[in-house]
Order: C-alpha cells, then sequence, then structure tokens
C-alpha cells in the first residue's frame, strides 16, 4: 500500500500521515525505534530529495508489521493498566483540540507540565495532558514539554543505577523528539497519541530518578574558552558524568557560546566508537536545544546529552582507524608503502 501510494503520487505530507499513523495504532513500538525510523527517513528524503522516496520509505513496512507492541508488555498493563488509560484518553483527544482552539497561541503552562509528568501518576498526567489542549496548547506545544520532561530523566539520571537503563531514559527522549519532530511537520490526532505514549513512558522512567541527581549550579567565575578545552580532556577518563554536567552547565550559564559548545560535543562524538544510541542522543539533544533557544529550559537537553556522552566514553576509539582507511581508498592512495630492506 505504501509503494502504490508512493507511486500514485501522494503527496509528502500525506506520505507522512500514512506512516505517522500507522506508527502509532500501537504503543511505544519497539521501545519508539519505529517511529524515530519514521521520522528520520522522512527527514532523510528531506535531503536527498522525495524523488527517492519509494526506495527509502519502502524499507518501513517491515518494521511496523515485526515491532513489539508494549499492549503486550507487562509493564504497560500491570499493575496499572496504562494502555487502557491511554485508549480512553484518545478518545478525548478530538474535543479537546476543539475546545481550545480559540486560544491557541496563549497557553504558558510547560513548566506544570514538566512538573506533572515527571512527579504525577499515569491517570492524572493524561488529564494534565487534556487539560492543557482544552487551554490552549498547540500539538507542537505539548510535545515540547513532554520532550523536555524525557530530557530532564536523563539530566537527573543518577550513576547508582544499572548501567544498561542508561538505554531506558534514552529511549523516551528520542520517541519523544521523534513525536515532536512529526506533529511539526504534518500535526495529526492519530500522531498526538504518541506525546502521551511519550508521557506514559516518561512516567514508566520514574523509579531511574530516585534519588534523583540534582542539576549543577553554575561557576560564575568560570573561563568558557577553558572549560571548552578541558571537555575533551574530561572524556579521556572513565565516568565522569556530573563532571561533564557541570562544566555543560557552567558554560552555558557564564555565556558562552552555545555553538561552540555543539562543535566541542560533535567532536567528541565522533571521536568514540559511537554507536546508534549515542549518535540518537546527541542529535536529539541539539534539535530540543536549538527549539528552546531563548528560554530557560534551552540548556538542559545539552546537559542530558553530554552526561549520556561521558556515561559511554571512554571507548577503545578505533573507528577513526577504520574512516581514515575508508578515506584513503577513495582517494586511491596507498595503504602501505613498500617494506623496508
Amino acid at each position: 500500500a505504501l509503494v502504490s501510494a508512493v507511486r500514485a503520487g501522494a503527496s509528502p505530507r500525506a506520505l507522512a500521515d500514512m506512516l505517522f499513523a500507522a506508527a502509532t495504532d500501537h504503543r511505544y513500538l519497539d521501545g519508539g525505534h519505529t517511529l524515530d525510523f519514521v521520522n528520520k527517513a522522512l527527514e532523510a528524503l528531506d535531503l536527498a530529495g522525495w524523488d527517492r522516496a519509494e526506495a527509502v520509505l519502502g524499507s518501513l513496512p517491515a518494521q511496523l508489521a515485526g515491532a513489539e507492541r508494549m499492549e503486550e508488555a507487562n509493564a504497560w498493563r500491570n499493575p496499572v493498566d496504562l494502555v487502557g488509560l491511554l485508549e480512553r484518553a484518545f478518545d478525548e483527544l478530538a474535543q479537546a483540540l476543539a475546545a481550545g482552539a480559540a486560544r491557541r497561541g496563549a497557553w504558558d503552562g510547560r513548566a506544570a507540565l514538566v512538573a506533572a509528568i515527571l512527579d504525577g501518576e499515569a491517570a492524572a498526567i493524561l488529564d494534565a495532558l487534556l487539560d492543557a489542549l482544552r487551554e490552549g496548547a498547540s500539538e507542537v506545544e505539548l510535545a515540547s514539554a513532554v520532550s523536555l520532561a524525557a530530557a530532564t530523566r536523563i539530566a537527573r539520571f543518577p550513576t547508582s543505577n544499572e548501567f544498561g537503563d542508561w538505554d531506558t531514559a534514552l529511549h523516551t527522549f528520542t520517541f519523544a523528539n521523534a513525536v515532536e519532530q512529526g506533529l511539526r511537520r504534518s500535526p495529526s490526532v492519530e500522531l498526538l497519541r504518541g506525546v502521551l505514549d511519550a508521557a506514559v513512558s516518561v512516567h514508566l522512567d520514574r523509579f531511574l530518578n530516585v534519588p534523583a541527581t540534582r542539576l549543577p549550579s553554575l561557576d560564575p567565575h568560570a573561563d568558557s574558552a577553558a572549560l571548552l578545552e578541558e571537555l575533551p580532556r574530561l572524556l579521556d577518563r572513565q565516568q565522569q558524568v556530573d563532571e561533564a554536567g557541570q562544566l555543560v552547565a557552567s558554560f552555558l550559564g557564564v555565556g558562552g557560546d552555545p555553538a561552540m559548545l555543539l562543535a566541542a560535543l560533535g567532536s567528541a562524538l565522533v571521536r568514540e566508537n559511537r554507536n546508534f544510541h549515542t549518535i540518537q542522543c546527541v542529535e536529539a539533544a541539539v534539535r530540543q536545544h536549538d527549539l528552546l533557544a531563548g528560554t530557560a529550559d534551552a540548556a538542559l537537553p545539552l546537559l542530558a546529552a553530554v552526561r549520556y556522552l561521558a556515561a559511554h566514553a571512554t571507548t577503545t576509539r578505533s573507528q577513526r582507524q577504520t574512516f581514515e582507511i575508508a578515506r584513503r581508498l577513495h582517494r586511491g592512495e596507498k595503504l602501505h608503502g613498500d617494506e623496508p630492506r
């Protein structure tokens, strides 16, 4: 059906709506990966050209069909039937949007909504989301609040947790970000279901913030240039999670240039043996930082990203050699000189 739609000349928005609806017909498919892949496929086409839609989008149906559905996961059914709560909330989405239509542009309840998502029980969280829509929050504003809450889970993730739980919090964050980007592209009631799924996942991750690490306070006497120089040295040592977070908070707090920090984070990322999750985290954090620019919350996604990166550094950094070999081969250079006699 998807390939037929492409061949029939369906618009990019129509194709996006079709895919986002399929990715949110079931709850939190494959731990959020499925919808994130859909969003990345659409973003790739924006860059490479929509004439490649058949080949790119044709890679998605197999994952959509075979993805694990959280309807089948015990944590989403017991001790509270979260799926049942979500389905009842979905029935109210259209009405809530209509009720708030006349108040669009005046909603200023993000901070309170983020707090409710982080601290509330599941039913109360869903009520708060619906109430926000009725009070005039747009689909994107609602999604943005959930993305910020998900980033907070990583920013306040204590190092006493199991190491693998970093990825539990990460999956929620990257899923929330993907839903938000999708709504910025093509808002719909169907995709809005993903905002509620993401909020419930933030709720399920609440035990990963017990106890929650304090957000770092800035050093008013810090030298931003010296901090940037210190970041790669800090990431030469393992588990400098809180120290890296403090560095980023201080850098931004004293007015350091965010563009320079992003460049430093990118450099730190590419020198490691980065995996899919690390790239996901940094990319989503940079996107969220850009969207929150000019607000008091803009630093938090970058704080989350550097803490995640520090938790996964240092690696053997062998990928650089692989890329260097590929670069030399591409240029037609010899990999080995003549053996000395």
